[in-house]
């Protein structure tokens, strides 16, 4: 008994519907309709007929939610093995041919990044007649490690700006 209580609670922690959290439910509501039934015998009252149909309704719906649940986690690893041998093929394709080595193909790298760079180096060794590229166009005149300071358009130079304070400049400008 104690087994069972440890493995319940730890299967509430578990994804996906577990043989033990399915069992407890199942005797619970066994349990309710048991306990809904003698109550209907000792006071004749329709209202445990009526809450003995929504707890099996209910009951059956927790049932068939559980199936569901766990045909989708076989639909899915089954998925994720197709996918797994499919990309191992991919892997051994990839090995063949020296040049997808460093690309999303490639088994040698995980980013994309090194094969368009090698594509890149090899393009510009073969033929010099090709733009450059956009990293070196939009590079700042003059050195790469330089920074330059955006000259400042107001002439205060405490850092504080106010829209209120530009109002008062843009007045002050007009009026002279």
């Amino acid at each position: 008994m104690a087994s069972f209580i440890e493995n319940l609670w730890s299967s509430i922690f578990t994804a996906g519907p577990t043989p033990t959290l399915l069992l407890a439910t199942n005797v619970s509501f066994a349990a309710l309709q048991i306990l809904l039934f003698a109550l209907l015998l000792a006071t004749y009252s329709i209202h445990f007929v009526f809450l003995s149909i929504i707890s099996g309704g209910l009951w059956y719906s927790i049932n068939w939610f559980a199936r569901e649940i766990t045909r989708a986690q076989a639909q899915a690893t089954d998925q994720e093995k197709s996918s797994e041998k499919e990309s191992a093929e991919e892997k051994k394709s990839a090995q063949i041919d020296p040049r997808t080595r460093g690309t999303p193909d490639g088994a040698d790298s995980d980013t994309e990044t090194e094969g368009l760079l090698d594509r890149k180096s090899t393009q510009a060794g073969s033929s010099p007649s090709q733009s450059t590229s956009a990293s070196t166009t939009l590079q700042v005149p003059g050195s790469a490690s330089e920074v330059r300071k955006r000259p400042s358009v107001s002439g205060d130079s405490s850092g504080y700006t106010s829209t209120d304070s530009e109002w008062e400049k843009v007045d002050d400008s007009n009026g002279n």
